[in-house]
């Protein structure tokens, strides 16, 4: 089957004057327009594509990547709203409509918003929605603590940053486990800290307890090697200090040093660390 709003692998079934016409083993067709035509192509080649409506409301095979597809989020700009609702450049020559309904407040041109991309029942239609909560659900998670996941920065609150993981559920960072700058619509790797009752998931930037040493050790050594094998830091230097120059907390870089030392990569001096 076809899938609109996603890549699909078709075969070359012929070609015409419009393009090329692309089949699935279901004896699904559609049309590869002659802007997209490979140069060199033989008939039962397969191509990769992506599937989505064109301006005339037909089904349509394109080369072109775009910056969302079906079920992912982003963050896209506004090219235009009309009466309709807004339209958002995602990459592609027909734009993507977020209708009114689905904006959490009213879209400007110019503006970037974090959407999601979803296909529309009635339609057949790919749309965007500004309202992500509604996307979420951590009644039954697909996750356990210590997982790694993948994670898109979605809004601040009072607590932290709220991110959406795995394009599933919702979860937050807390302030004092952010060492760096974050932005909405930023995509990352993040660890599941603790999943709290009621389902509410704790999200880490780095990995958890001993997993944590490993990593940010390697960071140190390789701040050392920037630095002619020598850091200004110790176990008595500030958080704020450690934070700015490292990007992690002082209890994590206390672990790490700690196992440096104990592999004997590392000295440990008054004034700072030096690599052994």
């Amino acid at each position: 089957m076809i899938q609109i709003g996603q890549f699909n692998t078709l075969e070359i079934l012929r070609d015409t004057e419009p393009g090329l016409f692309l089949g699935d083993p279901e004896g699904n067709e559609v049309l590869l327009p002659n802007r997209y035509v490979p140069e060199s192509f033989e008939i039962g080649d397969t191509l990769e594509v992506f599937i989505y409506l064109d301006n005339d409301e037909r089904l349509v095979a394109v080369t072109d990547e775009p910056y969302i597809m079906n079920g992912e989020f982003a963050v896209l700009r506004c090219n235009e709203v009309s009466n309709i609702g807004a339209f958002l450049d995602w990459g592609m020559v027909k734009e993507l409509l977020c209708p009114f309904k689905e904006q959490a407040f009213p879209m400007k041109k110019g503006g970037w918003y974090l959407v999601r991309c979803y296909l529309d029942e009635k339609s057949e239609r790919l749309v965007a929605s500004s309202k992500t909560n509604q996307f979420l659900d951590n009644t039954e998670l697909t996750v356990t603590e210590f997982e790694e996941v993948d994670i898109v920065v979605s809004h601040p609150s009072d607590f932290g940053m709220n991110v959406i993981v795995n394009n599933l559920h919702s979860g937050l960072i807390y302030k004092d486990n952010i060492f760096q700058e974050l932005s909405i619509g930023d995509k990352m790797k993040a660890i599941v800290k603790k999943i709290r009752p009621g389902n509410k998931l704790d999200i880490a930037l780095g990995q958890i307890g001993y997993r944590n040493i490993e990593p940010n050790a390697e960071k140190i050594m390789q701040e050392l090697d920037n630095n002619s094998g020598f850091l200004p830091l110790h176990d008595k230097s500030s958080p704020e200090a450690i934070k700015e120059s490292l990007e992690m907390s002082k209890k994590n870089f206390k672990k790490a040093i700690g196992s440096l030392y104990k592999q004997k990569m590392i000295t440990i001096e008054s004034d700072g660390i030096r690599k052994s």
